[in-house]
């Protein structure tokens, strides 16, 4: 195997998995990973979750164990950001004037969270949610509970931390553009179903909504004026309405872009020796035949795995079904599949809303595209395992069936009709 220098830009799920899939498949060239924060490489999904709620630990956060990349001789700079890629050369600029030769580049440059440009935007109290950090000062001022917070954005993790929030005894109150919360991700129905469940734990919807302006005292923020001009009071802010691709850098090197970096199905760019993975890379889907960008985490660790393949010469496409997962008060949900191909269709329910303990279907053509499972038994057959098999399989199944209790769930599977 030719030991040239791979050069992994980006400290999250994606860089550290690339790095462990490189040593796990012999690779024993120099590979060296940039984060832009101090940390190393973390995984996110417990930043709203278990870790933000205080059910774990920073323990739980690395993607490696500590040690793990001076025992396989992994260099890792920390606090330093890329400015600059030079393809011709092979070379990547840091901020501290170190320039790396690259033989193979992957850019894991994720997301960042969008902004608001209101007035009071900068005050203390203020805050958007992404990394580490942030997840720390967050749960630092909800964990006494008693404050009034406004939560702006009404997604998956606007919906999220609202539940953390209210869990620790906050007054929540949600802004969100939609008229039903994430009911242009799963419709209506199940939208409603959710805000059900906030409701019913105590959060406050303001819908559709907009914030105006942030009012604050001293520096520190009191409150949020929707745009009807209802004034809100507020000890803490958090605006969580999406994130935007890292592709600056990308950009800059003439990558080709289309709402991320544009990969293959082996997450190669558009340039040779440069790969993307993670949030950033919207990667051709062999399944189906278009560009998908992925948020998620298991986007991150399976990209991770193909691109360090890719770069070895073995053989390997990103054709894993798109997962992830949520949990909210006492609803824990997983969902597989392809949003854009789910979209406008009317879920298929197996089991019941009311007893917060069933399985949502989407169908394209009679084919199931998409799947969410709520609370539903791991055993005999995880749902999700089945739901990726049915969207794997593209065979036609009747609405009735996928909504009949009476038959097992394996059932439904090809080899079972």
């Amino acid at each position: 195997m030719v030991v040239e220098h791979i050069v992994i830009v980006g400290g999250g799920l994606a860089g550290a998995t690339a790095a462990k899939t490189l040593r796990a498949e012999g690779f024993t060239g120099p590979v060296t990973i940039v984060a832009a924060e101090a940390h190393a490489p973390y995984l996110r999904p417990p930043l709203s979750k278990e870790y933000l709620l205080g059910k774990a630990g920073e323990d739980a956060v690395p993607v490696v164990p500590k040690g793990w990349y001076a025992e396989n001789e992994v260099g890792l700079r920390l606090g330093v950001s890329v400015t600059g890629i030079q393809p011709d050369a092979r070379t990547v600029q840091l901020g501290d004037g170190t320039l790396l030769d690259y033989g193979f580049l992957l850019l894991a440059t994720g997301a960042k969270p969008r902004t608001l440009r209101l007035p009071g935007s900068d005050l203390a109290g203020v805050t958007t949610f992404r990394t580490l950090d942030d997840s720390r000062r967050l749960r630092g001022a909800l964990a006494p509970g008693g404050k009034n917070v406004v939560m702006i954005g009404s997604g998956w993790i606007g919906m999220e931390l609202a539940a953390a929030a209210a869990t620790y005894g906050n007054n929540v109150t949600l802004l969100g553009l939609e008229d039903i919360p994430l009911a242009g991700a799963i419709g209506p129905d199940l939208g409603r179903f959710f805000r059900g469940l906030h409701e019913a734990n105590g959060v406050g919807f303001r819908l559709p909504a907009s914030a105006r302006e942030l009012t604050g005292a001293d520096g520190t923020v009191t409150g949020v004026i929707t745009d009807s001009g209802e004034l809100l009071p507020a000890d803490i802010v958090v605006i969580a309405v999406g994130v935007v691709p890292g592709t600056e850098l990308a950009q800059a090197a003439g990558l080709a872009l289309d709402n991320g970096i544009l990969t293959d199905a082996s997450l190669r760019t558009s340039v040779p020796g440069i790969f993307a993975a993670g949030d950033v890379a919207n990667a051709l889907h062999p399944f189906t035949g278009q560009h998908h960008r992925s948020e998620h985490w298991s986007n991150a660790l399976n990209g991770g795995k193909v691109a360090a393949k890719a770069m070895l010469g073995l053989e390997a496409t990103h054709s894993t079904i798109p997962y992830f997962y949520t949990d909210q008060f006492d609803v824990s949900m997983e969902y597989s599949g392809f949003p854009a191909l789910a979209a406008g269709a009317e879920p298929v329910i197996r089991g019941s809303l009311e007893a917060k303990e069933f399985i949502a279907f989407w169908q394209h053509g009679s084919r199931v595209v998409a799947g969410m499972s709520v609370n539903w038994p791991r055993k005999p057959q995880p749902a999700q395992k089945v739901i990726k098999a049915l969207i794997s399989a593209g065979v036609p199944v009747p609405a009735e069936r996928l909504a009949d209790t009476s038959a097992g769930l394996d059932q439904l599977l090809p080899e079972a009709a």
